[in-house]
């Protein structure tokens, strides 16, 4: 199961996530001890810190399975950018041999996370888009139904998150990797991907849980998105 994969680097960009972060990068330490089971490498797992001001890398500095790097850039595109560079230089291969995949500091990957991106790739897909859903039971009782309503199988479809993002790395440099951007720079990638017709697989399966709060890091994101839907329910 490698679809000539060799190794797989995985970006989180943070800021001020210390409350969830130590969970983020557990579960992805689990997803990559489970892809471990499927005989590839340990991936190269490169957490970004950018304009933290909270104990972010104290948080971080348990988990010597991730290599951290600080920023203050104060974009996620900037920083994504940043931890797959990093990650293709530890990497130490072909990006044609390497996998990069992406999620947020306020969320957790669930343990198939990694291995379903590299069964798809395996399959011939050139880039992974995946679905990220909030924890209902941190959903009050408004913006659960209203969630619930919008969201029944086959309503993420066609919708990017960089929680659950993943591509091959020489594809991720051809077309310009992430742009520095403070927001957007999935969806913009993926545009660049569709333009030169790369196989781009989409699932609903295994999604990624992210925060259910309602003030985010940036404007718009997840945070307004649930935000609209409780505008919409009122």
């Amino acid at each position: 199961m490698t679809g000539g994969i060799e190794r797989v680097v995985v970006v989180v960009p943070a800021r001020n996530e210390e409350e969830t972060l130590a969970s983020c990068l557990a579960s992805i330490v689990r997803s990559g001890d489970a892809l471990r089971r499927h005989g590839m490498r340990a991936p190269v797992i490169v957490l970004v810190l950018d304009a933290c001001t909270d104990g972010s890398a104290q948080v971080a500095a348990a988990f010597p399975q991730v290599t951290v790097v600080e920023t203050d850039v104060a974009s996620v595109g900037r920083s994504r950018a940043l931890g797959a560079a990093v990650g293709l230089s530890l990497a130490g291969t072909d990006p044609a041999s390497v996998w990069i995949a992406t999620t947020d500091a306020d969320g957790s990957v669930p343990e198939e996370w990694l291995a379903q991106q590299l069964a798809h790739a395996d399959a011939g897909a050139d880039a992974f888009v995946g679905a990220v859903v909030p924890p209902l039971d941190d959903l009050d009782p408004l913006r659960r139904h209203a969630w619930l309503s919008k969201h029944h199988p086959g309503a993420t479809l066609g919708h990017v998150h960089g929680a659950n993002l993943g591509l091959r790395a020489d594809l991720y440099l051809a077309v310009g990797g992430f742009a520095p951007v403070a927001m957007d720079e999935d969806v913009a990638l993926v545009e660049r991907l569709r333009a030169r017709d790369a196989r781009i697989a989409e699932t609903e399966q295994h999604p990624v849980t992210t925060s259910a709060r309602l003030i985010g890091r940036v404007d718009g994101g997840y945070a307004g998105y649930l935000r609209a839907l409780i505008d919409e329910a009122g």
